[in-house]
């Protein structure tokens, strides 16, 4: 059997031509395959021989496109850290295409780091091999801890170099997302009061993401409904385990409720709302515990965006869009809770103090400095009754081991008042609490043997990160938290 190029189905392409910029991927030098998702592949009814051959390289690499390829920038605006900026778009990614996959889900194939484009900027529009990695590395990390998120399919050396801060070699991801439309998208075509376009992007979205808000008496008002329940549910995921995005802005929300634009991002080590990792975050404003707020921020920032599709009457558009961002608020107390319950062994009904007995917990965890995620793993090993010895695991995570005693018996009065035996109670906490996550220090580890030319930590950490929650005796060292020297106290975006 031959091998075949992907078959593609361009619908984004179809809208009008002010919605991106035909242009055509840089040339690189000499690409080489450094990482293929080969079950991402799969599911995608991509064919691997081909990808894996000369015509599948110089796709994933830009040198050359197959035949039915887009090939396009995409246009969108934004507020970043709070400041709007009129115009931004695809500055350094090209949409290449879109494919059907064996699920029947559309998804595209992004070219990210693949040169300049009109929205560059000044910027070269090129990645280098650390931030491509990272990517490649977190975001599969992160659809195996079950969260919604865009996924890599290629990461490819270009055989040329990119100036940063000095000279780097450079790279290419192949991004894969339900798609690359963003709060800002909107936001571009409402500064312009175009509303032909505005309207033709809602009704793109509804037809390729929310079908049901057809049906709704006020579509346009379902389509915001559907996206605040998106990311909510994706928000309050990333509060469950420790995730900070770093950069959320605008034009780094989508309307499909993916994860995406993994630049300064880590996973929190020690437990305390305040963590930052961003290094352009000087304030604080994509802080851990200011996460949701930004996430209310940035939708009502939509609700604006879509206010004039939602009637002629603008005090009525204007009330029934405030009410929708009124209740994020609660949707995110609720959906968080959600989590957090699960994550410390309640399977039963909400119970009046459960929320107080996960705040408490939370503040004990943050005064004592205590890992986020191994904290969570050793608690669902605990037994029902405890004593010093039992709890010795996850006691001794705590600079004094009396604070985690003090509300270990209100957890296990808690407990007590659930009829789920011990082990399956266990067994429901190793299924949310990740036993493995991408530690920063490991990623940094893992970047600085790629420069070198070995790439052997990138295929072991995919490998350990492909199961989560999986305990893994042989690999226990990657739950190990950094030591001193080894901790990443601030992250970079890599433009």
């Amino acid at each position: 059997m031959s091998a075949t190029a992907p078959h593609f189905d361009n619908s984004y392409q179809q809208l009008p031509e002010r919605f991106y910029a035909s242009v055509a991927p840089a040339i690189p030098e000499a690409p080489v395959l450094l990482a293929l998702n080969e079950p991402l592949a799969g599911a995608l009814g991509l064919d691997l021989q081909w990808l894996r051959g000369e015509e599948g390289l110089a796709m994933l690499s830009g040198r050359e496109l197959p035949d039915g390829a887009a090939s396009i920038a995409m246009a969108y605006a934004g507020h970043q850290f709070g400041g709007w900026a009129p115009q931004l778009g695809d500055g350094r990614a090209i949409l290449i295409g879109e494919i059907i996959g064996n699920d029947g889900v559309r998804r595209d194939l992004q070219l990210k780091g693949a040169g300049r484009t009109p929205f560059s900027r000044g910027g070269d529009g090129l990645a280098w091999l650390g931030p491509v990695l990272r990517e490649y590395v977190v975001s599969e990390a992160m659809a195996a801890l079950g969260v919604p998120t865009t996924r890599a399919l290629a990461a490819v050396s270009t055989g040329g170099q990119v100036i940063r801060e000095t000279i780097l070699p450079g790279a290419v991801l192949t991004r894969v997302a339900t798609s690359h439309i963003r709060v800002g998208t909107f936001q571009y075509f409402t500064a312009r009061r175009d509303l032909d376009g505005l309207k033709a992007l809602a009704d793109h979205v509804i037809a390729r993401h929310y079908p049901q808000a057809v049906e709704a008496d006020e579509p346009y008002l379902a389509l915001l409904e559907a996206v605040i329940q998106a990311q909510v549910a994706l928000i309050s995921h990333w509060q469950s385990i420790g995730f900070i995005h770093g950069v959320m802005n605008t034009d780094n929300m989508t309307l499909s409720g993916e994860t995406i634009d993994y630049g300064p991002c880590a996973f929190m080590d020690d437990y305390h709302p305040a963590t930052v990792f961003s290094s352009i975050d000087q304030g604080g404003r994509y802080a851990y515990a200011n996460q949701p707020v930004i996430g209310q921020w940035n939708l009502a920032v939509l609700a604006s965006a879509l206010l004039p599709l939602f009637g002629e009457d603008e005090e009525k558009a204007v009330a029934d869009a405030q009410a929708l961002i009124d209740s994020v608020p609660g949707r995110f107390d609720a959906a968080i809770l959600s989590h957090f319950r699960r994550k410390i062994g309640l399977t039963d009904d909400f119970t009046e103090g459960d929320d107080a007995l996960i705040a408490d917990l939370l503040s004990r965890m943050a005064a004592n400095m205590v890992d986020f995620t191994n904290f969570f793993r050793a608690l669902g090993r605990l037994p029902d009754e405890g004593g010093e010895q039992t709890d010795a695991p996850t006691r001794d995570l705590f600079v004094d081991p009396t604070a985690f005693d003090q509300w270990a018996e209100g957890w296990r009065r808690r407990l007590a008042r659930q009829t789920i035996p011990q082990g399956d109670r266990q067994a429901k906490m190793d299924s949310v609490n990740p036993a493995f996550i991408p530690r920063n220090h490991r990623i940094e580890e893992m970047i600085a043997a790629a420069l070198e030319g070995d790439l052997k930590p990138v295929q072991d950490l995919m490998a350990v990160l492909s199961k989560p929650f999986d305990d893994q005796p042989d690999h226990a060292n990657y739950a190990s938290p950094p030591s001193e020297q080894e901790r990443v106290t601030a992250t970079f975006c890599g433009t």
